[in-house]
């Protein structure tokens, strides 16, 4: 199949603003011009002086759009712009356009878009669609699941189709057209639920580079879609000059994640709380500092099956030990958690002499980990006797940023470690700096583990700064 073209979805209330936008859309290879939503659309003037090719699309509000006037009206809409050469008019499939279909069939994309789910007779309907003659179809489902996505590949594999995967779960099928056989796929400013915007889809996914033989790596977590290690991966790939791409992976759970990479052929994934304990399991083979963590957060396929490696314990030590400013063998460590990444900090910290007491609000959970990484187990709150503090829970992240896992403290000892990253500091570490104490946030561990993560993937070492400048984007 030929490269996918990326098209740009604008969408404005008046006629200057849409032309705006449209001659704003720099990363695209052809652009959506949506009419619906416009005060007194002019067809004419929203193609006139165009640079690249467009799709008229006047998406009425029984399809997700914003257009309420009548049938006749929208229809004039979209027979002016078939005669006055726009490259494509998007036409819905339940709308009665038989004749428009006929007189440029070539020009017209008729579409369907299913916003609650899968519909159970989509094989039906993509057959109904293709006998209207219409030159491309397209195909919107809502994706609850990222195998969801995957009927949407028979689909791309029969003829000349766009096919999308709306909501978080679906981003695949926009990062990686070439997977799920479009000829083209959308970008924009969520016009669409799950749309990213275009520029994004260029600098940060490498849309243009990625080919049906791209190696697939990604991110496996429920938040997936706030997640920096795409910036970070797909940055090193591109100065490394590897045929790579690094893609968020919202799985619902660690089965669908499963079912998902089997299916597109997912070389290696970073993994994430709750899936941590859930990746090593899946694998047929883990070094033994994996095994004595006891979680896993970074897969690899080897001959069919995964192999497991835990990265955060180097991670989390690669900056501790300056910010820390004195030795650790002997330090009092309180770790807040009783997760995968908490069984990575208590088998670090135990294995440079520290001390080690897990604290959860889960006492059980906390005392049942604790006993598997040979460590203490201590009440919740936390008694304020430690010298470090290391927050392994995910309060204080991108989108907890003003949550904290011990609310005013009390801060009396050296360090606080917060394992979370974002914009800004995190309350913990707002607290914690205004209470004396030295501060230290998971920006570092990010890059230092994902680092690890490209070599053991790879057999090359990650280009040397170049994930830390790629995470140290705007706002972080």
């Amino acid at each position: 199949m030929t490269t996918p073209r990326l098209c740009e979805t604008v969408t404005a209330t008046t006629m200057a603003e849409l032309i705006a936008a449209r001659d704003a859309a720099s990363a695209a290879d052809l652009v959506e011009l949506r009419l619906d939503g416009v005060d007194r659309p002019d067809v004419a003037g929203a193609l006139a002086g165009r640079t690249r090719p467009v799709i008229v699309t006047c998406r009425p509000v029984w399809e997700g759009g914003r257009f309420d006037g009548g049938e006749d009206v929208r229809r004039q809409l979209l027979e002016q712009a078939l005669a006055g050469g726009a490259e494509y008019v998007d036409v819905e499939w339940q709308a009665a356009c038989a004749d428009l279909i006929a007189r440029d069939p070539a020009r017209i994309v008729i579409s369907s878009h299913d916003f609650s789910g899968v519909p159970g007779d989509l094989t039906d309907r993509v057959r109904a669609m293709r006998a209207t003659g219409a030159g491309t179809i397209k195909v919107a489902v809502m994706a609850r699941r990222l195998a969801d996505t995957l009927p949407l590949r028979d689909i791309g594999r029969q003829g000349r189709a766009v096919v999308i995967g709306m909501g978080d779960a679906g981003i695949a099928t926009r990062l990686l057209p070439t997977r799920f056989g479009s000829c083209w796929t959308y970008g924009g400013n969520a016009v669409a639920p799950g749309q990213v915007p275009a520029a994004r889809m260029r600098s940060e996914f490498r849309f243009a580079d990625v080919t049906p033989s791209t190696r697939l790596f990604g991110i496996v977590s429920p938040n997936a879609m706030h997640s920096r290690s795409p910036a970070m991966h797909n940055a090193a790939f591109a100065t490394a000059g590897i045929d790579a791409v690094y893609v968020p992976l919202p799985a619902a759970d660690f089965d669908d994640f499963e079912t998902f990479a089997a299916a597109l052929g997912i070389e290696g994934v970073s993994v994430t709380i709750p899936f941590k304990l859930d990746a090593l399991a899946s694998a047929t083979t883990a070094d033994p500092l994996t095994r004595e963590v006891g979680a896993a957060n970074t897969l690899k396929r080897r001959n069919g099956a995964w192999e497991a490696t835990n990265t955060d314990v180097e991670g989390f030590l690669a900056p501790l030990v300056e910010a820390f400013g004195g030795p650790i063998e002997g330090a009092r460590a309180a770790v807040l958690g009783a997760g995968g990444a908490a069984r990575a900090v208590a088998v670090a910290l135990r294995s440079h002499g520290a001390r080690v007491t897990l604290h959860a609000r889960r006492e059980a959970q906390a005392a049942a980990v604790a006993a598997d990484t040979h460590v203490a187990a201590g009440g919740w709150p936390p008694a304020p006797d430690w010298d470090l503090l290391v927050n392994s829970t995910p309060l204080g992240g991108t989108v907890h940023r003003d949550e904290s896992p011990l609310p005013g403290g009390p801060f009396n000892g050296r360090l606080v470690y917060d394992l979370t990253y974002g914009s800004g500091e995190s309350r913990l570490l707002r607290e914690a700096r205004a209470a004396g104490c030295r501060t230290l946030d998971g920006l570092l561990m990010l890059v230092a583990q994902a680092e690890r993560q490209f070599e053991w993937w790879t057999g090359h070492v990650a280009p040397s700064g170049v994930m830390e400048r790629a995470v140290r984007g705007p706002g972080l």
